[in-house]
């Protein structure tokens, strides 16, 4: 589905781990891969003072993680002192990825708050899909384990899905997406629909059940013409509740996420099923920005 990725790392969500699974992400399809650390620079009003010893060190100790790379796959570092968010988006023009991975702090409620203001910043601007990983997902991973997580990143998604324009714009993307594969690394889809009943009577939730029907199967049926295999559920309840606990059932690697309004909101507090699933999915999140004019 992607052949190029961004691969972002502060060293202390597990990312880094990566740079030692270059093989692994190519059987993914992954031919081009640049590592990225950002060395923050202080708030000081004067020109920060560039360190190219503390450079040189973490381009290093990248390179003494590359191994028997495969035939075909170039592997780049990006090190600067920088703005986390400038940086990444200066890469992102300056490399031109598919895709972006970002590990998620997981410390304590600051550091959540800060990379909560990070993403949404990010989110805002960049242009191509970000998938976010929780650091449990690859910090405790044995190698065997992440080897096999790197093959197949990409492998099964699930797609929450309602109807709505968002949700059309996500399968558009990732129908494209499919159609542009040749290595078949995106292999299934997963539609789950979730009928919010609270609140409604039982003749008006089955109503909506039975539109919800008959729109996922014409989905369905328009995925499928890309080769991929695709299942699809409908559930009746929370929609976040529902769609985590369907996830948990399913053989899924990642959910995918869009939302028309991200680039609009102005804090992670403003309710958007998107937002709860960033927060709350212990997957990993692959999330596409909306469309820039």
């Amino acid at each position: 589905m992607f052949q190029s990725a961004l691969i972002c790392t502060d060293f202390s969500d597990g990312l880094q781990r990566l740079a030692g699974f270059v093989s692994s992400l190519a059987a993914g399809g992954l031919q081009r891969l640049i590592f990225l650390h950002t060395i923050p620079i202080s708030n000081e009003r004067e020109i920060p003072r560039v360190d190219e010893s503390k450079i040189q060190a973490v381009r290093d100790r990248f390179q003494a993680s590359f191994s028997n790379l495969p035939a075909g796959v170039t592997v780049e570092i990006d090190v600067q002192y920088a703005r986390v968010v400038d940086h990444i988006l200066n890469a992102s023009k300056t490399h031109k990825p598919d895709v972006t991975l970002l590990g998620r702090s997981n410390r304590n409620q600051l550091d959540e708050r800060v990379f909560g203001s990070t993403l949404l910043e990010l989110c805002r601007r960049i242009t191509n899909p970000v998938l976010m990983l929780r650091p449990q997902l690859i910090s405790a991973y044995t190698d065997e384990e992440l080897d096999l997580r790197c093959r197949h990143l990409f492998r099964y998604l699930m797609i929450p899905y309602d109807g709505s324009d968002s949700a059309n714009y996500l399968v558009s993307q990732i129908k494209q997406g499919a159609q542009r594969q040749s290595d078949k690394s995106l292999e299934c889809v997963f539609l789950c629909w979730v009928v919010d009943n609270s609140g409604r009577r039982e003749l008006r939730a089955t109503a909506e059940q039975q539109q919800a029907t008959e729109k996922l199967a014409a989905v369905k049926a328009d995925l499928e013409t890309t080769g991929l295999q695709v299942a699809t559920e409908i559930r009746l309840g929370e929609p976040i509740i529902e769609l985590l606990a369907s996830a948990v059932e399913r053989d899924i690697t990642a959910i995918a996420a869009a939302s028309g309004t991200m680039g609009t909101l102005l804090s992670w507090s403003i309710p958007s099923l998107t937002n709860e699933i960033l927060h709350r999915s212990w997957h990993p999140v692959l999330f596409f920005p909306p469309a820039r004019s």
